[in-house]
């Protein structure tokens, strides 16, 4: 999984570079932020017990949706083409998906 979530950072790295300088700096950083939030969170809780990963999961599945809702938010504004943000989408399905079987 861990795999999955580095390779849809490295695809939101060349989006984000696209950003006009004020957006790059505002809402894109704070993507930024988020995303590297979830990669830390994920590599961290992949090294505990099952009962401790049931727990950090709680808290990274709404790190997950944050994220998709700000990248929303920048396809709204025009920041992200249609086709980036349905690629990106779709990586970021594949790991909520993921995050819930494991959770299970």
């Amino acid at each position: 999984m861990i795999n999955k979530e580095k390779e849809a950072y490295q695809y939101w790295q060349a989006l984000h570079r696209n950003f006009p300088k004020v957006e790059r700096f505002s809402l894109g950083q704070k993507i930024d932020f988020v995303f590297l939030d979830i990669l830390e969170l994920t590599y961290a809780t992949s090294y505990l017990p099952l009962e401790q990963k049931i727990i950090e999961l709680e808290k990274i599945i709404p790190r997950l949706d944050i994220l998709k809702f700000f990248i929303q938010i920048a396809w709204e504004n025009k920041l992200i083409h249609t086709s980036k943000y349905a690629e990106l989408s779709q990586r970021l399905n594949e790991i909520g998906r993921m995050l819930g079987g494991w959770k299970k």
